[in-house]
């Protein structure tokens, strides 16, 4: 009973100290969307050069996307046109970090952690992309950026802001709801169930500890929000600074599904330069924080505000108010999201005005969230003769509609951006 007690304190404690900073960062993810639409980040990804690669690097650093988005989004992004250097590049620096986890590292590990994070990101995002750009150049074809239809944003002040909220606390929430509420509950369970300083008295030295956290975290996913929670709670228990870090940088950007698409897609000599500057980039940054940086900077406990007693910044209505409204708007997510998918059988089982004829099904695994949906939309409506597409992200099931539909070239593309197709009727 003490154990169940001490975790229902625990999770009210972290998902309070973690409220108010969510929110703040899907503000900002909003407002990312209407500014940085996909056709314009590829602009900016299009060319061979070191340039492409630094703005790939730059521009992915701050964008709310999790690995189970950005892989089919990066590589929509190269088959459209972006090199291999710049899209590894984006690749590397857009999983590690977002605005949503900036705002979050800083809440539970402090501002240099915050600050840290996303310069690691962007570093071994550029040097990912470098060194892809040496050992497996390329001429990009220029002729290919422009089948992709442009995304449509509203027009006018109070329509954009209305999208903008949609984005930030029903689309993207939506997308990591289920990842960021296991993590809060793995860190709440390691908080009650491990011993303080396990970590201290398992791992004879810090390196050690990072490789042992390298080699756990490159074939398991967990995305970046949900990932600081999970380290915050380990470092209370003895794990050193460095290989918390190296758990936020490689757990987001890695997991098996990942590594097989980046070397079926890009080849063996990207997923080289991919995987290389991941590991060399969490070490190296691990080491640096262990090694050279001031102890002082990494405690926990003087930002964990009960661990020490301090005095929070943040009043504590504030918190409160802010869990209760995060509580709200996931459980509104999943609403919404049960509301859609019946929505979405109602037009499925309707001709909408074709004859069965020009009506297609087919099956699409792999797809986890929004983006995901968006990507096999995109797909789909560039090929010739489509003029609708319903997309059920629940089940997988996509209705195409139109005339002379070329079925086979349809799935060719969906399964080149890293998808699978189940079957089809």
């Amino acid at each position: 009973m003490d154990y169940i007690k001490g975790f229902g304190k625990e999770l009210f404690f972290i998902l309070n100290e973690m409220a108010p900073y969510l929110l703040l960062g899907f503000t900002f993810a909003g407002l990312l969307h209407l500014l940085f639409p996909k056709k314009k980040v590829r602009k900016y990804m299009g060319q061979n050069t070191f340039k492409s690669v630094f703005n790939a690097a730059l521009l992915g650093v701050p964008l709310p996307l999790c690995s189970c988005g950005v892989i089919p989004t990066g590589i929509s992004f190269y088959k459209h046109g972006a090199s291999k250097a710049s899209t590894v590049s984006f690749l590397i620096s857009t999983p590690q970090t977002g605005v949503d986890s900036i705002f979050v590292t800083y809440s539970l590990l402090g501002l240099p952690f915050a600050i840290i994070r996303p310069i690691v990101a962007f570093v071994t995002g550029l040097f990912g992309g470098i060194v892809t750009k040496k050992i497996d150049p390329e001429k990009t074809d220029p002729a290919l950026q422009n089948n992709e239809k442009e995304e449509e944003m509203p027009l006018g002040f109070f329509p954009r802001i209305k999208e903008m909220f949609r984005y930030s606390f029903i689309e993207f929430l939506q997308d990591i709801s289920n990842w960021l509420i296991i993590g809060l509950l793995i860190a709440a369970f390691i908080s009650v169930i491990v011993p303080d300083d396990f970590f201290a008295g398992k791992i004879p030295n810090d390196f050690i500890g990072m490789l042992a956290i390298l080699v756990v975290s490159i074939p398991v996913y967990i995305c970046a929000t949900a990932s600081v929670p999970v380290a915050a709670v380990l470092m209370l228990k003895g794990l050193s600074p460095g290989a918390a870090l190296v758990l936020l940088m490689a757990g987001p950007a890695t997991n098996a599904a990942t590594i097989t698409m980046i070397g079926k897609v890009l080849g063996r000599k990207s997923l080289i330069g991919y995987l290389g500057a991941i590991i060399t980039g969490a070490l190296l940054a691990g080491m640096m924080i262990d090694y050279l940086l001031p102890s002082g900077w990494f405690i926990v406990s003087q930002h964990f505000g009960h661990m020490a007693h301090d005095h929070s910044m943040l009043p504590a209505w504030l918190k409160i108010g802010s869990a209760i409204t995060l509580t709200g708007l996931i459980i509104n997510g999943y609403v919404q999201k049960y509301i859609n998918a019946r929505k979405m059988s109602a037009v499925n089982d309707t001709t909408g005005g074709f004859s069965a004829e020009n009506i297609k099904t087919i099956w699409v695994g792999g797809m986890t969230c929004n983006h995901c949906k968006a990507n096999v939309e995109n797909s789909i409506k560039s090929a010739e003769g489509v003029e609708e597409v319903s997309v059920d992200l629940t089940t997988g099931k996509v209705n195409i509609t139109g005339k002379s539909i070329n079925l086979d070239k349809i799935k060719s593309e969906i399964e080149s951006i890293g998808y699978t197709i189940l079957n089809n009727l």
